[in-house]
């Protein structure tokens, strides 16, 4: 199974595939399987990397509120 650091960087080049103005949760840049087969630990960390990097290298993607359920909402702009 790939690291963390795989995974962070799948998902930052999946964002490309998001189109301006969409609204996307980390999970939906990964096939559900993929998702599944992360473990909670990891999809966490995951989750914190990602947003890190959002707000570290001002890329067109912007955090916006978290869902009713605590996953954090992003947006391209």
């Amino acid at each position: 199974m790939p690291d963390i650091n795989n995974f962070l960087e799948n998902a930052v080049i999946e964002t490309k595939n998001v189109l301006l103005g969409e609204e996307f949760l980390l999970r939906d840049l990964f096939k559900g399987y993929e998702w599944n087969r992360i473990s909670r630990s990891d999809r966490l960390l995951l989750g914190t990397l990602f947003l890190d990097h959002v707000k570290t290298f001002k890329s067109s993607i912007a955090a916006v509120e978290k869902t009713s359920s605590g996953q954090q909402q992003y947006r391209k702009v």
